[in-house]
């Protein structure tokens, strides 16, 4: 869907980048010429990513941290100058029924899905303005229906939708494009690793989202990332402040 050779020598920061879809589209990116940083607060995850490729270097990272969008444009800049592209996948999310509901846990998902790509795109905007760049939100399919006990998430990540939409006409003038992805079940580990669940109640989870896919299976990575290549690609001068939704035909269930 993109021609390999777009991106040699340009630089992508994906947050979010040691494992799962960020982890898939930092190696995707590096595997065509692309210099990546990637962020993450795990060390050693980031450390495994970074083994992968020598176009791959890595900053610890938590997305929390309001100083997070300085830190990480000022960590691209200075190895590489410059700055093509930025995928906002760092997310939180955690089950909870209305009776659990915990404010500590809500005002992080928050400052997570909402606070943190705000402040990315606040700090990457110059750079993406001089390079002509684009940014690629990645949101979540949970949001296309009601979302039990998954309400914040959710909502959080809807907001992520709306500043998508809002930054496309803001920044349209400085030639920087914003698209967001809405991934639906994808096999990434998240189950486990951000919403953390136990194995047994994440094997019954992705059974049940399986049986629900129309397409019958869930997501893999392969299934997203080269849409976000897609979006983030400058072959694609004219598309903006859109959300693609790659769920497998999940969100229409009833």
């Amino acid at each position: 869907m993109t021609n390999n050779d777009v991106w040699q020598g340009k630089v992508a920061i994906v947050t979010g980048g040691s494992s799962g879809i960020g982890q898939a589209t930092a190696t995707a990116l590096a595997e065509r010429g692309a210099n990546v940083l990637i962020t993450g607060r795990n060390a050693e995850k980031l450390a495994e990513v970074v083994a992968l490729s020598d176009n791959i270097e890595a900053l610890q990272m938590d997305s929390s941290d309001p100083k997070s969008g300085e830190r990480i444009v000022d960590s691209a800049m200075s190895r590489w100058g410059r700055i093509d592209l930025v995928v906002n996948n760092s997310g939180a999310g955690q089950l909870a029924p209305v009776e659990s509901y915990d404010p500590d846990v809500i005002a992080n998902m928050a400052a997570v899905n909402i606070v943190a790509p705000s402040v990315l795109v606040k700090a990457a905007r110059a750079a993406l303005s001089d390079s002509k760049g684009a940014i690629v939100n990645i949101g979540t399919a949970v949001s296309r229906n009601a979302a039990p006990m998954l309400s914040h998430y959710a909502a959080t990540k809807v907001a992520l939708e709306h500043l998508n939409k809002s930054w496309a006409v803001e920044l349209a003038g400085d030639g920087i494009r914003v698209n967001a992805i809405a991934p639906g079940p994808v096999k990434t580990g998240a189950l486990t690793g951000m919403m953390g669940l136990p194995q047994e109640m994440a094997d019954q989870i992705e059974e049940q989202e399986a049986a629900q896919v129309p397409l019958g299976r869930r997501g893999v990575t392969a299934d997203i990332v080269p849409w976000i290549l897609c979006l983030g690609s400058a072959e694609n001068e004219w598309l903006t402040g859109q959300v693609l939704t790659i769920d497998g035909g999940w969100s229409l269930r009833v």
